[in-house]
């Protein structure tokens, strides 16, 4: 039995302006809303193959990934044992 899930997108054109010395976007409250993010608040940024994928940032998860990838490459003979 074959699924096909179609996914709806949506795109919006955002207008690139000067923001002193360097090049901006204006986000609109929907899109800020979704990302939940605030004046001030950081973005990340992720080069995909489908193109440049925007999410909020947060430094916790961060330095919860590093410390994730440190137990990864300190026991990744063992994860290889429970992973057959």
């Amino acid at each position: 039995m074959t699924v096909i899930t179609t996914l709806e997108l949506q795109m919006a054109t955002l207008k690139v302006t000067q923001i002193g010395n360097s090049l901006g976007v204006i986000l609109p409250k929907e899109v800020a809303a979704r990302l939940k993010v605030e004046k001030g608040d950081e973005l990340a940024y992720v080069d995909t193959p489908g193109g440049i994928e925007l999410t909020s940032y947060d430094p916790s998860f961060e330095e919860k990934m590093e410390a994730a990838r440190r137990v990864a490459k300190r026991y990744r003979n063992a994860l290889r044992e429970l992973a057959k």
